[in-house]
């Protein structure tokens, strides 16, 4: 015959007390009863948790973001790729990253720099809105000499990329833009957290216009296909495919802009890479500063992938519907 059953938690004292089961001397038995008790340890079970949420909705746009962002893609297949040939030379065309380090007339610069913050001397609080004027001076000295660009129309800012979504701020959700394809991804999920573009559908959104460009139109898009542009995205030297437009290209975008009231976004990050007589600024064709913002960065410049500095240049000409200056 069976004796009791006790069922006993882990967290009660019963469990927990030595007196309970060591101690002989003070555990008292029913001498007229042989068998002995069973004791059955029961866990007590946990503890339900409920996650606190707060009122605040999250951006629908961000739901229309696709998962599968291009650069950690291009990594996923390369490797891929590397594990079932482990010998192949792979040209990535991936992320825009550098590979040499900084000179160190740079670095060494910047350590001055920062350990004269640590002196009364050098100590300087936030700086210019829009930049330090010297290096906005240097900026447009060495890079927009003879065009009409000055310091007051270039911002100084964290990188090419950031100021790219800031446009978008700028432009607000009511705009159609047109961007190369491919072409850089921050162009279209800036687009699409803003609220400008519709759903995902076959590899594309709607509400955006993908101008084509291949080796059959010579890397540079039709223009006569683009309806209702109001903001061209356009890189040149192209990220992905690294073609760069010609003068004679560029004067047709910016023909094209006057003609239907849009500005271009010109992304010149890959500009120091050209060797030819191809542009480096859209700001060398007549009549761009009335239709053009150009976004550049140091980047690809100075190796300057980890340290994130870049500048906008906005000119004064440059105006909304109402005439107001859109810097």
């Amino acid at each position: 015959m069976n004796g009791p059953t006790v069922s006993v938690s882990l967290n009660s004292p019963q469990f927990l007390a030595r007196n309970s089961f060591i101690s002989s001397s003070k555990l008292k038995t029913d001498t007229s009863r042989r068998s002995l008790g069973i004791c059955k340890c029961v866990s007590s079970p946990p503890a339900e948790q409920t996650a606190y949420t707060t009122k605040v909705s999250r951006n629908a746009n961000m739901a229309k973001l696709q998962a599968g962002y291009l650069f950690p893609e291009i990594a996923r297949r390369r490797a891929a790729h590397l594990l079932k040939y482990p010998d192949a030379q792979v040209i990535s065309l991936g992320i825009g990253d550098t590979t040499e380090p900084i000179p160190d007339i740079i670095t060494n610069a910047m350590a001055e720099r920062a350990c004269a913050l640590s002196t009364v001397e050098g100590y300087s609080g936030y700086g210019a809105e829009q930049g330090e004027k010297k290096l906005r001076s240097a900026i447009a000295s060495a890079y927009y000499k003879d065009l009409g660009i000055d310091e007051s129309d270039i911002f100084v800012s964290d990188g090419a990329k950031c100021d790219i979504s800031r446009l978008q701020v700028l432009f607000g959700s009511s705009v159609k833009i047109a961007v190369q394809d491919p072409s850089y991804p921050a162009y279209v999920d800036s687009s699409v957290i803003m609220g400008q573009t519709g759903l995902y559908e076959n590899q594309r959104y709607s509400n955006i216009e993908y101008m084509r460009c291949d080796p059959q139109n010579g890397f540079f898009p039709d223009l006569s296909l683009i309806s209702n542009a109001d903001v061209i995205f356009f890189c040149s030297p192209n990220n992905p495919t690294g073609s760069a437009a010609t003068r004679e290209q560029l004067t047709q975008l910016v023909q094209y802009a006057k003609k239907t009231g849009s500005i271009i976004v010109y992304d010149s990050a890959y500009a120091m890479y050209i060797s030819d007589d191809c542009p480096r600024s859209i700001f060398e064709i007549d009549g761009a500063k009335e239709v053009a913002i150009e976004t550049s960065s140091f980047s690809k410049y100075a190796g300057f992938t980890g340290v994130r500095l870049g500048w906008t240049v906005v000119p004064k000409e440059l105006l909304f519907s109402d005439g107001f200056p859109v810097a």
